[in-house]
Order: structure tokens, then C-alpha cells, then sequence
């Protein structure tokens, strides 16, 4: 549908992940036979989630224990991982600084460069205790430091960038990240993102994106969207890059994962960008509550040290219970933060969707209401979706 914005200019409506339900159909599953398992890379996992590559969220130790498990963790290559040999000193200054104070000593933490040695060291540290090595960086980062990842023995490459293409046009002379040639040289699987469009997505997979990260500015330390005005809604924005990965897999045999990547915080969210189209998600902040993660009870975004345009904020999550809490329960809150994979499979057995791809055909519907339809008294006395 398109709409008539002014003058020549029509605009088309796109929907975000509030504004939309899963509708039952004529059958219903158990949870325990419902199957969540799902591959990137050649990489099996139980569990389709990914923690964001963001400093708050995954250090060496949280990125083994997501993979024991059955999750999956990236690694921040341009963070304080790898500027310091310790960072918990880089840790405790950001959680410790006041609200005002926080851009300028982002800034000031992360001018300090990027060692090699700690890039290699890091990847090293998390295949010795049995994870794996998934690790991010930016297109420029992977210029500089692609042959150091390889040779560490990296499992997963994840190129990320706010928007990422395989056409780029930059000042002359100045050498550019070739994403084919990456894909194809690198020697390890490469996942490209952030794309929100169907032409995008279509293109990163047929330069040879092993997966296709699918968002830009929903996150929840994110402030791109108000610095850039940038971005589409989340479940259009998936909805279109899973079309481009079913007519890419239907052209080539080569199915090339779309995984969501912000705006997810709780189970249903989860279950609604699977149902999209999604084949996993990526999150930060509902990782960053676990008392594992680095952050101190803080999660901020990738952008937010950027020296001249800062494009993210530091949020104050808490600590909710560990890891395994929140991944896999026993949940011991009502609002869809902990027990993930147990929110995912009842709701695939709620909807009669034995596996993902099952999931990814389940009806849905526009439902603006479906999240404050008869809460008036959680909303009001702030419990359970109220919060």
C-alpha cells in the first residue's frame, strides 16, 4: 500500500515489531518436540541468538558460556578487548561516570588503538576454552586486521557497519572494503550487515555473505535513527531481506541465514521476527542484564565513541540472573526477559510450528493494541507488561 505524502511523493507504510501478532492456526505442537536449531557458517545451534558484538554484552568468558549453551557470541574487535590487555579498569570508569559525562570519556577510552596482538590473543582465548570464535569488526577494521582474523583461527567474521553495500563510493585513491573478494578470500565465513531492504540483502548474498544481519537504529542504546533519520521499522525490514533470501536460495540452492539484529528485548519479539522470516536474532541489552556479562548492569552501542558523530548512549539495564537464566530458565520474571528458548518453543507450539522455517509461516497480522489491549491495570500499577 502506498500513501500520497505531498506533492509527487508516495511512501509506503512499514511496520515494527509492537505493531504486529502471530495468529494461531489449525493445529497446535508440544514444546518439547519443536525443533529451534538453525545453521550459519556450517556452525550448528540450538538456539537462534547471537549476542551483539558490543563491549557491555560479550567479553572472552561470556562468549564461551553462550556457546556451551547452545547460543552464540561476538566479539567486538575495535573494543576495549582489544585496546587494553586488562579492560576492567576501561569497564568500571563506564559504568562508574555520570550520565553527562559519559560521550567524552567514551571518547577518551576508546582513542586508544587497536592491538593486533589482543585481536589474535582474544580469538586464541576463546577456541582454548572450547567456544566459538565469532568476531566483529568494521569494514575499514577488516581492511587492517582480515588477515590477522583469519590466521587467529576466527570461526565467524562478522563485517558490521551502521548500513553496509557492495557498492561504495569513497574518495579517490582511498583504498575500499571489496565484500566479494572478502567472502570469497578470507578463508572463513563472513556474516555483512546492517542492510534493511530487499536490493540490499539480495546483493550481499550474492557477493557471498554467509549470513545477513537485518536493522538499523532499533537497538536500545542505539541513537542512530535520531541522528541520521535513517532506518525501517523491524518487521518490515526483515520481512523484505527474508524474500531476498528465499528467491537468492531459490535461484542458487544456497540458503544464506537473515538474522534480526535490535529492537528485540523480550521472548515475543523473538518469536515475531522468526515468524517475519527471520532464521535468528541478534541481541544486546536482554544479554547485557545476565550477571556474566561485562557491562556492569550498562549496555551501550558500537557508535557511541565515534570521535566526531557519536550514534548511541549509554542505558542502564540492570542484572536480572544469570545467563543460563535468560537464555534458558527457570524464568522467575513475568515480562519475557528471562527463559528465552522456552518463550520460543512454547510459542512455536502455540502457533502448530514444529521447526523455524515452519515458524516463518505462521499468519500474521497488523495489531497496533496487541501489547496495551487489556493491561490498564498492569500498566497502571507497572507489572508484567506495564513495566
Amino acid at each position: 500500500m502506498t500513501i500520497q505524502l505531498g506533492g509527487k511523493r508516495t511512501v509506503r507504510r512499514a511496520y515494527g515489531i509492537d505493531e504486529i501478532a502471530l495468529v494461531p492456526g489449525g493445529r497446535t505442537v508440544d514444546p518439547d518436540v519443536t525443533d529451534t536449531r538453525w545453521s550459519i557458517g556450517g556452525i550448528d545451534r540450538e538456539i537462534p541468538i547471537i549476542a551483539s558484538a558490543m563491549d557491555g554484552v560479550v567479553d572472552v568468558s561470556m562468549a564461551v558460556e553462550l556457546c556451551r549453551l547452545g547460543a552464540l557470541g561476538v566479539l567486538n574487535l575495535e573494543g576495549v578487548q582489544t585496546r587494553y590487555e586488562d579492560p576492567n579498569p576501561a569497564l568500571d570508569r563506564i559504568a562508574a561516570v555520570g550520565k553527562h559525562d559519559f560521550v567524552p570519556l567514551m571518547q577518551e577510552l576508546y582513542s586508544q588503538p587497536v592491538q593486533e596482538v589482543l585481536i589474535r590473543r582474544r580469538i586464541a582465548e576463546i577456541r582454548e576454552q572450547g567456544g566459538i570464535a565469532a568476531v566483529s569488526a568494521t569494514p575499514a577494521a577488516a581492511l587492517r586486521f582480515g588477515k590477522a582474523v583469519a590466521e587467529a583461527g576466527a570461526d565467524l567474521f562478522f563485517v558490521q557497519a551502521t548500513v553496509v553495500s557492495t557498492e561504495h563510493i569513497g574518495p579517490e585513491g582511498r583504498e575500499r572494503l571489496d565484500l566479494a573478494t572478502l567472502c570469497r578470500e578470507m578463508g572463513v565465513p563472513v556474516v555483512i550487515g546492517n542492510c534493511v531492504t530487499y536490493n540490499v540483502a539480495l546483493e550481499l548474498m550474492r557477493a557471498g555473505a554467509a549470513g545477513v544481519l537485518v536493522g538499523i537504529g532499533p537497538g536500545a542504546a542505539c541513537t542512530s535513527r535520531g541522528v541520521l533519520g535513517v532506518g525501517i521499522p523491524q518487521a518490515t525490514a526483515v520481512a523484505d531481506c527474508a524474500a531476498a533470501r528465499d528467491d537468492h536460495e531459490r535461484e542458487t540452492g544456497r540458503r544464506v541465514p537473515v538474522i534480526a539484529d535490535g529492537g528485540i528485548v523480550t521472548g515475543g519479539d523473538i518469536c515475531k521476527c522468526i515468524a517475519c522470516g527471520a532464521d535468528a536474532v541478534m541481541i544486546g541489552s536482554p544479554i547485557a542484564r545476565a550477571a556474566e556479562a561485562p557491562g556492569r548492569g550498562f549496555h551501550w552501542g558500537m557508535a557511541t565513541p565515534s570521535p566526531v558523530l557519536p550514534r548511541g548512549t549509554r542505558i542502564s539495564v540492570g542484572t536480572t540472573g544469570s545467563l543460563e537464566k535468560i537464555l534458558r530458565g527457570p524464568a522467575s520474571l513475568d515480562d519475557g526477559t528471562q527463559n528465552l528458548l522456552g518463550a520460543l518453543k512454547t510459542s512455536m507450539g502455540t502457533l502448530g510450528a514444529r521447526t523455524l522455517r515452519d515458524m516463518q509461516q505462521v499468519e500474521v497480522v497488523v495489531a497496533p493494541s496487541l501489547l496495551t489491549e487489556g493491561k490498564v491495570y498492569q500498566k497502571a500499577q507497572q507489572l508484567g507488561m506495564g513495566k
